[in-house]
């Protein structure tokens, strides 16, 4: 079963929801300490780096969160939950993160006086190969909207990226965890794949 982490953020209900249309298992939960009872972990998120931050350690999610990558367990960071698994983000003030994936989360540059926050539908830039991405090509949309961008210390950690102006971080994976800075729960077909794909991981 698919535990999907209430932590006083995130768009829990869309998450769910793709999930049941698949037919999997999942339930979200509230309770840290319930963090180990799942096969895989999703950490969804909206709103700024800090105030999900002050979330996840005012409620005790952050060594729970740590642990359980530890022990194996694979965790899909959606959105702003991709960013907390940054070492840190510079959202409202410079804020340590879950420290899973070292680089830092900056404002996306607007010198190209493209609109913030980025709302809309953008391709991916496939960077590998990986089950994750399975049936995903470069045709396929993903909806994003965020004003901030993931800085990734190590290039191989990029499964994808995407133009907008520039070219960002869209997607990450390092060992057992993932990370999509779009919105799977919102991408309609090509979300469904990306979903699909995460539920049948072997890592």
């Amino acid at each position: 079963m698919i535990g999907i982490i209430d932590y006083g953020v995130g768009n829990l209900s869309s998450v769910q929801n793709i999930l049941l249309r698949l037919g999997i298992k999942n339930e979200i939960f509230d309770n840290p300490k319930k963090i180990f009872l799942y096969s895989k972990l999703i950490l969804p998120g909206v709103g700024s780096f800090k105030s999900g931050m002050d979330l996840i350690t005012k409620k005790g999610w952050d060594e729970k969160i740590k642990q359980s990558v530890t022990d194996g367990i694979p965790l899909l960071g959606i959105c702003l939950g991709m960013q907390l698994l940054f070492s840190k983000g510079e959202e409202e003030e410079t804020t340590n993160g879950l420290d899973l994936i070292a680089g830092t989360v900056k404002k996306i540059d607007t010198k190209r006086n493209l609109k913030l926050p980025h709302v809309g539908w953008n391709n991916l830039i496939l960077k590998k190969s990986h089950h994750l991405l399975s049936g995903i090509s470069e045709e396929d949309d993903f909806y994003f909207t965020h004003s901030y961008s993931c800085l990734v210390d190590k290039n191989e950690e990029i499964l994808a990226e995407f133009n907008y102006g520039n070219i960002y971080v869209a997607s990450i994976k390092k060992k057992n965890i993932f990370g999509t800075q779009f919105h799977p729960e919102k991408s309609m077909n090509s979300g469904i794949k990306l979903m699909k794909n995460f539920s049948t991981w072997e890592v």
